[in-house]
């Protein structure tokens, strides 16, 4: 479990001929680098990865063919490139974010970023807008002033349109400056992550007792009981 807010940046690049298999080294060094113990958990660029190695200045991780397949790693993993990192969630420690799970949902591309007077406007949408599965595990998921995960990072979402094909945030300067989103550039894909909560939500909507009208289960119970 991890809460969306980075705690460094890290470069990536292949370790040896195994594409599974990738380094990273914290960007600068970072405390807790040296309090990582082999088989933790660490969000990078949003994805959940196994610690399997340590070495003096980076760690080693593996990713699945799956990983590769569905997140920005399968592209990313090849080159030397840098990355968002947070270690997971610990028992007494501040959830300032929200509820992240470290398995992404989609990816999404950068349609344009505009510096405000105080922030910077960052609209994302879809690869290909017809996509059932933006449709089916992003956009039935966005709401203003919603939670979204984007490379890992814990982002309200301050617009986007009823049909979910694209929607905007702003990002505040140490965010944009701390992360990678200051190295995006229109086009560049980005690892999204719908909010948890939003799901279960949704399932407890869309379940058969849910929709039987002899069931205690019903969208005013929900309501009534704080979950909508």
């Amino acid at each position: 479990m991890f809460t969306g807010l980075i705690q460094a940046q890290g470069i990536i690049s292949p370790e040896g001929r195994d594409r599974f298999k990738i380094s990273i080294a914290p960007a600068q060094n970072h405390s807790f680098l040296h309090e990582l113990v082999k088989g933790d958990s660490i969000a990078v660029d949003g994805v959940c990865l196994t610690v399997e190695k340590l070495l003096p200045d980076s760690f080693i991780v593996t990713a699945s063919p799956e990983t590769l397949e569905r997140t920005t790693l399968g592209s990313r993993s090849e080159t030397s490139s840098y990355v968002n990192l947070e270690p997971s969630l610990q028992v007494g420690s501040k959830l300032g974010g929200h509820f992240v799970t470290g398995h992404v949902d989609g990816v999404a591309c950068l349609k344009q970023s505009v510096a405000a007077e105080r922030s910077w406007e960052m609209t994302f949408g879809p690869l290909n807008p017809l996509s059932e599965s933006w449709q089916d595990h992003i956009a039935r998921y966005l709401i203003p002033k919603g939670s979204i995960a984007v490379n890992g990072i814990s982002l309200t979402i301050a617009d986007c349109d009823p049909q979910g094909s694209w929607f905007q945030c702003a990002v505040i300067p140490l965010t944009y400056e701390e992360t990678n989103l200051s190295m995006l550039e229109e086009g560049n894909w980005v690892n999204l992550e719908s909010d948890i909560l939003g799901k279960y939500v949704n399932k407890l909507l869309n379940h058969p007792v849910a929709n039987n009208s002899e069931s205690e289960i019903t969208v005013s119970f929900l309501a009534e009981h704080g979950y909508l």
